[in-house]
């Protein structure tokens, strides 16, 4: 048979052109579910806009929060728990509900946004142990005017909860995450050094922070180091906290004697701290030490902690490397334990003493605890204080003070039994 008649038979079976059938209603639908995705890739490309920040992003804790802000409808939520510590020592736990991954619409600018929140599960943070997140903002028109906004308004966000307190942070892998709740800011008033210390101190962060250009003109590296030394419990952390709050700047603790630290880690750290905020390293003599000991006297001279080696330390402080507009303070209640090229001018440009209390500062923290007591009581408690003790900590006089908090005579009277 001629395959034109054999196609001709098939022509008149019922349930061939039943199949035919079928075969084209499929085809067609096919078609157009491809032109649909095309028409929507097209649409998504040119009449939509996205902006992506990912969790490593210094903004999207920021986004987190305005998302919260502004999906308060949103049914599907994760929790964030965190604990504050008071003044007083009692820990308040705070609950914290942020839109969970997913989809999520927003109503912003006369117009609908579509937020989706993504976590991988395969991939982790192998500094944090925490899933790689990230937010993606899907808005119709091409206007970037509103995701700037939406940025503008997330950092405003932040700033305000952040106002009238201190920030602290903390190395985790490579990069500063805040530590805990910002702190309430201290006022400098509340740390009572020797007359001229605090003054002198201040007046010269604040001359740094004020002509950098002076520093420029000159060819000087825009950095200064400062080193606070003396007995410990007399006042030289609060006092950089207090420092911190006065001039509105963050502090990033970072503890030179932490294993995982290596010389590259640390020149990075130091490198991409946050603006405006001081680089703390306490207890400096416990990571490094004086390389003129005998081994007999300290056989980990010069050797370190961890991975940090002590060229590491110094090339980042003012090495080729380092980084500028950077602000540095180091304490120690050994100075002669440091090796004279760590606080050589250049690393240190001032160092400071911060010794035991003396008369007047005795004086003058009685009548900050007991503002309504005469100064005759003040001074009766410092000749006694110092009668009694050769040498005292601002942290022996405030644990003392708080003994006695509504009976400012028998602070006096009971100057003797003062804890050591």
């Amino acid at each position: 048979m001629p395959l034109s008649d054999f196609l001709d038979s098939l022509k008149d079976n019922p349930y061939f052109g039943a199949g035919f059938g079928l075969v084209g209603i499929g085809t067609a639908l096919a078609v157009a579910r491809k032109g649909a995705q095309v028409g929507m890739i097209f649409f998504r490309r040119h009449y939509m806009i996205t902006l992506e920040v990912p969790s490593r992003d210094k903004s999207y804790h920021w986004l987190l929060s305005w998302i919260t802000k502004h999906a308060r409808h949103t049914q599907h939520l994760s929790v964030e728990t965190s604990y504050q510590a008071h003044e007083s020592g009692r820990v308040h736990t705070q609950f914290d509900f942020h839109p969970s991954p997913g989809n999520h619409i927003i109503w912003y600018g006369r117009k609908w946004i579509r937020v989706e929140r993504t976590r991988e599960k395969q991939m982790v943070d192998l500094h944090t142990g925490t899933p790689w997140e990230s937010v993606t903002f899907t808005a119709l028109g091409r206007d970037r005017q509103t995701f700037f906004n939406i940025l503008q308004e997330a950092r405003e966000l932040a700033l305000k909860q952040e106002e009238g307190r201190t920030v602290m942070y903390t190395a985790m892998g490579a990069e500063w995450r805040p530590f805990g709740f910002p702190r309430r800011r201290r006022p400098l008033s509340s740390v009572v050094l020797e007359t001229g210390v605090a003054e002198r101190i201040v007046d010269d962060v604040k001359d740094f922070i004020g002509n950098p250009k002076w520093y420029t003109d000159r060819g000087i590296p825009y950095r200064r180091g400062y080193l606070l030394y003396g007995p410990p419990g007399c006042g030289k952390s609060s006092f950089i906290t207090a420092l911190a709050g006065d001039l509105g700047y963050s502090i990033c603790l970072l503890s030179l004697s932490d294993r995982t630290l290596s010389d590259d880690r640390l020149n990075h750290l130091l490198s991409v701290a946050p603006q405006q905020s001081i680089v703390l390293l306490e207890d400096v003599d416990a990571a490094f030490v004086s390389r003129e000991l005998l081994p007999t006297e300290n056989p980990l001279a010069y050797q370190g902690m961890g991975r940090l080696t002590f060229s590491g330390l110094l090339n980042s402080l003012d090495g080729v490397a380092s980084s500028e507009a950077r602000i540095v303070f180091m304490t120690t209640n050994f100075i002669d334990r440091l090796d004279s090229a760590l606080i050589r001018p250049g690393r240190v440009d001032l160092k400071q003493y911060i010794g035991f209390c003396t008369h007047w500062q005795l004086s003058q923290m009685f009548h900050r605890f007991y503002p309504d007591q005469p100064t005759s009581d003040a001074e009766r408690f410092a000749e006694r204080a110092l009668a009694a003790h050769a040498e005292i900590s601002a942290a022996q006089v405030q644990g003392h003070f708080l003994l006695h908090k509504t009976d400012p005579a028998a602070s006096i009277e009971n100057v003797v039994q003062m804890r050591g």
